[in-house]
């Protein structure tokens, strides 16, 4: 209410000077007559206001505030108009035109405050729907063009320019006739009228176009946001609908893209898993072993990776997307295995030198296989596949550089391979295998220990003890033979 009451009183104001200017018949009164006149008229227009806004407006739904507001404040100036027209008609005998003049005073005010208010209800109701993330719907319904905006604003404008410089040079030249043509004063008095007239109009049009400057920025801004923050990945943005105008058309194209781009892409991502968990479970099943080993180590990468990013040195590498990446990424660990001979991969004994040479050999297997993929789709370094590609090689490479395929050692290694080293060999101890039993969660997590330092990162040995108890209930969550 604060910018009404001033709108209301500077309008009191103005019409307090106005009317004496251009009508003869208000000048016979005295200006503080005049003026209580006005207080009088304004202090019940004002509660006039106050008392229909909430049952008018603020009730009313969303989309028609702002042009009921228009309407309600552009009537109150009228009801202004038409009560002090009749009362001077009754108790002051003024004729018709005295009350047009102060008529056309009223509504020009009332046509600026109006129009204001509502640039300033426009932007309070954006602002709403942008906190509740609401949006009208704008396809199939009567929008209202800015540009037909700015073309009734201008035409009102100049009308009442117009006719507030002819009513006030009208009187004028009726004063100017009765005055001797020696006498200084009409130069003085008549310029001193433009210029207040003119600064009333400069005044009002600033005012107008700085609140539409304001709405323009939010909106562009909305619309600029939203847009942004699709470009980052963020596809659960959208634009906040809250006029049915050119922006709102923008805006409902907008989120009906975002949405489409959103459905798009998590089918995607849902094709994506589904290819990653078939490929993983073909290498899983030529390796006798079960969908449940995928399942488990993913967790416990998952795991080992949230839990990793609590120590400072990690906190900017481990971000809620690679952590996402490196759980999506993680069965395709062996799928190097598919390159690697039944009678090599199934035999129930230990591997001859010469064998082993060729099981130490899908790594790379798995590692031209999902490079072939990368150059095939293109994918940039956040690309699930870039993972993929240093888990699958990487996974058994020792922190000593006594690993496969290349011997690099330490932080050489890449993150995600050494996650997956831990994941991959405790799972391997507590499952049942053809040349041995499952070991107790105990005795692996001594053998992890006993790694810490030669065969795994220091840092994931620490963290892998730390969160143990998390681990012991990833491998009993997707034990062989629980269905999840």
């Amino acid at each position: 209410m604060t910018r009404a009451t001033i709108h209301y009183t500077t309008s009191l104001l103005i019409l307090s000077i106005y009317g004496g200017q251009v009508c003869p018949f208000i000048e016979g009164l005295s200006l503080w007559t005049w003026t209580q006149y006005m207080i009088v008229v304004f202090s019940a227009t004002y509660i006039a206001r106050i008392a229909l806004w909430p049952r008018l407006v603020a009730a009313a739904a969303p989309e028609r505030r702002v042009f009921r507001g228009f309407l309600l404040d552009l009537a109150l100036f009228l009801f202004a108009a038409v009560a002090i027209t009749i009362f001077n008609t009754i108790f002051h005998d003024f004729p018709p035109a005295s009350g047009m003049k102060a008529m056309t005073g009223f509504m020009t005010l009332g046509f600026f405050a109006a129009v204001d208010l509502a640039l300033a209800a426009e932007w309070t109701l954006a602002m709403e729907f942008a906190r509740e993330g609401r949006a009208l719907k704008v396809a199939g319904e009567r929008i209202f063009p800015m540009v037909n905006r700015f073309a009734m604003v201008a035409m009102v404008t100049v009308s009442m320019v117009v006719m507030v410089l002819f009513l006030l040079i009208n009187k004028d030249l009726e004063w100017l006739r009765s005055l001797p043509a020696s006498d200084p004063r009409p130069t003085f008095v008549v310029l001193g009228e433009m210029a207040l007239v003119g600064m009333v109009f400069l005044f009002h049009l600033v005012n107008i176009i700085y609140s539409y400057k304001g709405n323009l920025r939010l909106f562009f801004g909305l619309q600029n946001g939203a847009l942004a923050a699709v470009s980052e990945g963020e596809l659960y943005a959208m634009v906040p609908v809250s006029s049915r105008n050119e922006f709102g058309v923008m805006g409902e194209y907008t989120n009906q893209m975002i949405s489409a781009l959103r459905d798009r892409t998590e089918e995607i991502h849902r094709t994506r898993d589904v290819t990653i968990l078939s490929l993983a479970t073909l290498a899983e099943t030529r390796d006798n072993e079960t969908g449940g080993h995928i399942l488990r180590t993913q967790g416990y990468v998952r795991a080992l990776a949230m839990a990793l990013r609590e120590r400072p040195e990690y906190k900017e590498e481990l971000t809620d997307e690679v952590i996402d990446l490196l759980f999506k990424s993680a069965p395709l660990h062996d799928i190097g295995k598919v390159g690697i001979p039944d009678s090599i991969l199934l035999k129930p004994g230990k591997l001859t030198g010469e064998e082993f040479e060729i099981m130490k050999k899908h790594p790379v297997l798995g590692r031209d296989a999902i490079i072939r993929a990368e150059e095939t789709l293109d994918a940039g370094e956040g690309s699930f596949l870039r993972y993929a590609r240093q888990i699958a090689y990487g996974h058994h490479e020792k922190w000593d550089g006594s690993g496969y395929p290349e011997g690099i050692k330490g932080a050489k290694i890449p993150l995600s391979a050494r996650l997956m080293a831990v994941a991959d060999v405790y799972d391997a101890l507590i499952s049942k295998r053809v040349y041995k039993e499952a070991f107790s969660h105990e005795k692996a997590r001594d053998i992890i220990a006993q790694g810490r330092g030669t065969h795994f990162d220091p840092d994931l040995v620490d963290t892998f003890i730390a969160i143990e108890q998390e681990i012991v209930d990833i491998a009993k969550r997707y034990a062989d033979g629980v269905t999840v």
